[in-house]
């Protein structure tokens, strides 16, 4: 890898950053939503909107969050990258929680 350039580093630096920040929301917004739910039955979890409202709001804190950290200059910064928060945030909050619904797991 020594010809790559700095920009190519950069580039790469920049997406394994929001990678790895849409992961760690949606893992903690699934540790929120768990203990949130924690006197429903997994059921009526699966059903609660708290646990909803709560990967929503760890998507909508994330995008300004992006925008600020100066990764991504303003014509950079598009529907295409607030689709791919949403969607990593939202599907590592999914697994997650419905691994903590299956097993049971309580605080």
């Amino acid at each position: 890898m020594a010809t790559e350039t700095a920009d190519e580093r950069r580039q790469h630096l920049r997406a394994v950053t929001v990678t790895a920040l849409a992961a760690l929301f949606g893992v903690a917004a699934a540790f929120i939503s768990a203990f949130l739910t924690a006197d429903l039955s997994a059921t009526a979890a699966a059903k609660d909107q708290t646990a909803q409202l709560v990967v929503a709001v760890a998507i909508l804190v994330q995008i300004p969050l992006v925008q600020q950290s100066g990764f991504y200059d303003s014509e950079e910064f598009g529907a295409k990258l607030v689709l791919f928060i949403a969607f990593m945030t939202f599907s590592m909050w999914f697994v997650t929680w419905g691994i903590l619904l299956q097993t049971g797991w309580t605080f």
